[in-house]
């Protein structure tokens, strides 16, 4: 029987809901599964066959630590998702890279465009850390220069209509294979709480969605146990990568039957 490690953080306020059907959809498949804290000192890595990253939600204050620690695992153990992915995809940037549409984004607090209304947040980050939706364009980029100014590169970005008429889609994939899509809750909605950050509903994607994810994984040459790639619609109908997800996505596991299931046989095919 394979042993794989499903690697999360230690924040007893913090509850990871998938982290049970993952396992139980790992043992069907002949797979043993062990929760393990990443930073945990006393963890032999190399006792696995694999490691899945998951819930390591803190990574954000202690990336540089993290990585490093991604790299160590990859020289005893298989990393799923990869080393090299982790860290190109836990700075935003990546965005300037993907050579597919994204949304538009301005990257300095400087020469902002006009825009009807802003959303401002670091490069690093993760879920609406430090991300500010703002009607103001002086206000937008005072955010952007504070982050300059901590030494964090800034995105500003157009808030977009459309994510709330249309809603914001993420495509899950796993082992390349779509899984299931779902259409978000707007994570900046006025009066939305973090519990309702997670709040989805099940959808089919347009075939122009599919195609544009699909173009966006066709680039990336490394194994992906899971891939969740965040689209919206721009002004003019055409769908634009938001986000794209490969180091510790929330995956929806529970509102997709078999999607549990899906996970546990691509992780069984690149052990």
């Amino acid at each position: 029987m394979a042993t794989c490690a499903y690697a999360t953080f230690d924040d007893p306020d913090t509850h990871d809901d998938e982290r049970e059907l993952a396992l139980a959809a790992w043992r069907e498949q002949g797979i043993e599964g062990r929760t393990e804290r990443w930073d945990d000192p006393g963890v032999d890595w190399s006792a696995y066959d694999a490691v899945v990253v998951r819930s390591v939600w803190d990574y954000v204050d202690r990336r540089a630590e993290f990585l490093a620690w991604t790299r160590r695992v990859e020289q005893v153990s298989r990393l799923l998702n990869p080393a090299s992915v982790i860290e190109a995809n836990t700075d935003k940037t990546y965005l300037r890279d993907l050579g597919v549409p994204t949304v538009p984004t301005h990257w300095s607090a400087h020469d902002l465009p006009r825009w009807d209304e802003y959303v401002v947040k670091p490069a690093i980050s993760a879920g609406a850390r430090d991300t500010i939706r703002t009607t103001d364009r002086d206000r937008a980029g005072a955010h952007a220069a504070a982050l300059e100014a901590a030494g964090r590169t800034p995105m500003v970005q157009p808030y977009l209509d459309m994510v709330e008429a249309e809603g914001e889609t993420s495509l899950l994939y796993f082992n390349r294979r779509l899984s299931h899509a779902v259409r978000r809750t707007p994570m900046l909605t006025p009066g939305m709480t973090g519990a309702d950050n997670a709040r989805a509903e099940v959808r089919t994607p347009a075939p122009d969605q599919v195609e544009l994810a699909e173009k966006v994984l066709a680039a990336i040459p490394q194994a992906l146990l899971y891939a969740r790639i965040d689209l919206v619609r721009l002004p003019d109908g055409s769908p634009a990568v938001i986000e794209l997800e490969l180091t510790e996505p929330y995956l929806y596991l529970r509102y997709e039957p078999g999607a549990a299931a899906s996970l546990a046989t691509a992780l069984r095919e690149l052990l």
